[in-house]
C-alpha cells in the first residue's frame, strides 16, 4: 500500500468521553490503558487458537515494556493478534468503535477463561496526555497480512504505511513529551506496573523482570486453595501486614459477576488508620483502592481484593458511586460478610470468641452504620462480662433478668469501658450479685443507645454512672443517719474544697460497707460527650466535664465529719476522703496530687 494520510474521525458524540475521561484520570493511568490493550490483544489471540481459527504458534505471550532514556520513548510490545491497515483505520483513526467490544459480541458465547478487558476504545488516546507523538507498529495474525505503522504527533493528522516486520502482534512507542520526563525514570514505570498490572493474566516483562502474578488467589477456585495460599496471597498484598484472623473467598456470576478475596485483619482503635486496604479491579486491571463510597463504609476497614467486570473501568469516583451494578455488588458482599460471621460463630464458636477482641471494632462500625447488617447482628454480635465469658444477647438477657430488673420492671445492662480504673466499682456490683460488661470501643457510646431500642425495656448504664443502689433501683428505701442540718454542714466543708461548676454534692443513704464518697459521671452527660467525640453527638462536643460528688449518709467517716466540732481537722478529714475519691477517678493530678501523696505519707507516720 502507498503511505497514506488524513484526518482521525473524532465524531462529536464520541469527544465527550475522551474528555471526561482524561478529566477524571491522573496522567500515569496511560500505562494502564496500553498494557491493557496488550492484554486483550494477546488474550483474543488465545480465544481464536483454543476456537481453531488461528492455526499458528501462540510460542511466548510475554508482553514487554522496555524505555529508552537517550531517544526519551517507551515502548509497549505484545504478540498478540495484531491489526491489518483496515482494522487501524477502523479501530484507531475512527473513535467511535472498540475493537474489544466489537470481538465480543462475536464471540461472547464460545470464549471461555478470562474475559476481554476493554469496553471503550478510548484507552489507545491515553497515550497522547504523556506523548508528543505516537508510533503504531503492527501485524495481524490473519495469513497473508502486511505489516503497517501509524504515525500521529497527537493533532488529527496521521501517517499510515506499510513497514516490514517480522513479529506478530502490536508494537506502540511513545515519544515522551518534555512535561512528562518523569515517565523515563525505570522506578517510576516499574512503581506504575505494580500498582495497575501486578495481577494481570498476561505475563508482563520490565528490565527482564516479570513483574505480574498472572493467576492471583482470587481468580482460582476456593476448592484448590489451602490456608497457606490464602495467607500467602495476604502477604503478597501486604507485606509485613500481621497475619489476618480470617478470610472470605467471593465467587458469585449471577445476577452479576463478582470475585475476591476479604481478608479481617486485627483491629486498632483507631479506624482511619484501618481504612483504604481494600483494592478494586476489573478484570484483574487495579481501578482503586480509595473505596470509601463504592463499597459500605464499614467494609473498608476490611483488607483484600474485590474484581468484577461489571465495575466499569474508566469513570470516575462519583460515578462509580452512583453505579447501579457498584450498589448491588456492596450489597452482596454485606450480606457475604454477615454470612461468614454467622457460620464462623456457628461451626467454630471456640476460635471465634478468641479472636473477639480483635474483631469486635468491625461488627460494632457495621452494626451502627449498615441497618441490614445490623438486623442480622445477634447472630454473632457477642457480649463479654468482665469474667471473660461471652452471651449472644439472647443469652445476656436471660442470665441477668433476675437479679438486674429494676423497680420499673426495665433490665439494667451494667458495663464498664475500663476494668482496671473502674476496678472498685465493678467489685461493688458484683457484690450484689450484679454482672458486668465490657464494652471499651470507640463506638460503645453510640451502640449501647441502637441496642436500647432493639432490645425492649432494657437500659445500658456504665457502672460508674451512679453509686451501685442508685444504678439498678429497687424497692427498699435505707434511711439516713444524718439530719438534713448535718448533710449542709458536710456539703458547705466539700465544696469549699472541689469546685461548684464541676461537681455536684448529693447524698445518697446507702450501706456502712459502700465509700464514704464516691465520683459518678451520669450516664446521658457522659454518653453525649463520647458519641460527639467520634460526630455522633450535636451538643456533647461543647458539654463541660460534670460529675456527681456522691456522699455516703451512713458510712461512720461521713458522720465523723458532720459531728467534727475542730473546723481544721473537719476540713482535713473531709480533704483526704475527697481526694481519695477523686484518685480512684483519675481526677488528682498534678499539685493536687502531690500535696496528697505528702499529706498521706504525714498521717502515717504520726500513727
Amino acid at each position: 500500500m502507498a503511505t497514506q494520510t488524513g484526518k482521525i474521525n473524532v465524531q462529536t458524540e464520541n469527544i465527550f468521553p475522551i474528555i471526561k475521561k482524561f478529566l477524571y484520570s491522573d496522567h500515569e493511568i496511560f500505562l494502564r490503558e496500553l498494557v491493557s490493550n496488550a492484554v486483550d490483544a494477546t488474550q483474543k489471540l488465545t480465544a481464536l487458537s483454543s476456537l481453531g481459527e488461528f492455526k499458528g504458534k501462540l510460542d511466548d505471550t510475554t508482553i514487554e515494556i522496555s524505555l529508552d532514556k537517550d531517544k526519551k520513548t517507551l515502548t509497549i510490545k505484545d504478540k498478540g493478534i495484531g491489526m491489518t491497515a483496515e482494522e487501524v483505520e477502523k479501530y484507531i483513526n475512527q473513535i467511535a468503535f472498540s475493537g474489544a467490544k466489537e470481538f465480543m459480541e462475536k464471540y461472547k458465547d464460545k470464549v471461555e477463561g478470562n474475559p476481554i478487558i476493554g469496553n471503550f476504545g478510548l484507552g489507545f488516546y491515553s497515550a497522547f496526555m504523556v506523548a508528543s507523538k505516537v508510533e503504531l507498529k503492527t501485524l495481524s495474525y490473519k495469513e497473508g497480512a502486511k505489516a503497517v505503522s501509524w504515525t500521529c504527533d497527537g493533532s488529527p493528522e496521521y501517517t499510515l504505511e506499510e513497514i516490514k516486520k517480522k513479529d506478530r502482534g502490536t508494537e506502540i512507542i511513545l515519544h515522551i513529551a518534555d512535561d512528562s520526563v518523569e515517565f523515563l525514570e525505570e522506578y517510576r514505570i516499574k512503581e506504575i506496573l505494580k500498582k495497575y498490572c501486578r495481577f494481570l493474566p498476561i505475563e508482563i516483562k520490565f528490565k527482564d523482570e516479570v513483574i505480574n502474578n498472572t493467576k492471583p488467589a482470587w481468580t482460582r477456585k476456593p476448592s484448590d486453595l489451602k490456608d497457606e495460599d490464602y495467607k500467602n496471597f495476604y502477604n503478597e498484598l501486604y507485606p509485613f501486614a500481621d497475619e489476618p484472623l480470617f478470610h472470605i473467598h467471593l465467587n458469585v456470576d449471577y445476577p452479576f459477576n463478582l470475585t475476591g478475596i476479604l481478608y479481617f485483619p486485627k483491629l486498632k482503635n483507631n479506624i482511619e488508620v484501618q481504612k483504604n486496604k481494600i483494592q478494586l479491579y476489573s478484570r484483574q486491571v487495579f481501578i482503586t483502592d480509595s473505596v470509601d463510597g463504592i463499597v459500605p463504609d464499614f467494609l473498608t476497614l476490611l483488607h483484600g481484593v474485590i474484581d468484577s467486570p461489571d465495575i466499569p473501568l474508566n469513570v470516575s469516583r462519583s460515578y462509580l458511586q452512583s453505579d447501579g451494578n457498584v450498589k448491588k455488588i456492596s450489597a452482596h458482599i454485606t450480606k457475604k460478610v454477615a454470612d461468614k460471621l454467622e457460620e464462623l460463630y456457628k461451626n467454630q464458636k471456640e476460635d471465634f470468641e478468641k479472636k473477639w477482641d480483635d474483631i469486635k471494632l468491625f461488627i460494632e462500625y457495621g452494626m451502627l452504620t449498615d441497618d441490614k447488617f445490623f438486623e442480622r447482628s445477634p447472630k454473632f454480635y457477642l457480649l463479654k462480662n468482665t469474667d471473660g465469658n461471652f452471651f449472644t444477647q439472647e443469652e445476656y438477657l436471660e442470665k441477668i433478668k433476675p437479679l438486674q430488673t429494676d423497680k420499673d420492671k426495665k433490665v439494667i445492662f451494667l458495663y464498664t469501658n475500663n476494668p482496671t480504673e473502674q476496678h472498685a466499682y465493678i467489685q461493688q456490683a458484683k457484690d450484689r450479685g450484679y454482672d458486668v460488661l465490657v464494652m471499651d470501643t470507640p463506638f460503645t457510646a453510640h451502640l449501647a443507645g441502637k441496642l436500647e431500642q432493639k432490645i425492649e425495656n432494657t437500659s445500658f448504664v456504665r457502672v460508674d454512672a451512679d453509686v451501685i443502689d442508685k444504678l439498678i433501683k429497687k424497692e427498699e428505701n435505707t434511711i439516713s443517719k444524718l439530719s438534713d442540718k448535718e448533710k449542709e454542714a458536710v456539703k458547705e466543708v466539700i465544696e469549699t474544697i472541689v469546685p461548684k461548676e464541676k461537681y455536684s454534692v448529693v447524698f445518697e443513704n446507702m450501706s456502712e460497707s459502700d465509700q464514704p464518697i464516691t465520683i459518678t459521671q451520669p450516664e446521658f452527660m457522659r454518653r453525649m460527650k463520647e458519641m460527639s467525640a467520634i460526630g455522633g453527638g450535636m451538643f456533647g462536643a461543647s458539654m463541660p466535664e460534670m460529675y456527681n460528688l456522691v456522699v455516703n449518709a451512713n458510712h461512720p467517716l461521713v458522720s465523723k465529719i458532720a459531728t467534727e466540732s475542730n473546723a481544721d481537722v473537719k476540713k482535713s478529714i473531709t480533704k483526704q476522703a475527697t481526694d481519695l475519691a477523686l484518685l480512684s477517678q483519675g481526677l488528682l493530678k498534678g499539685e493536687e496530687l502531690t500535696n496528697f501523696i505528702k499529706r498521706s505519707v504525714d498521717l502515717i507516720a504520726k500513727q
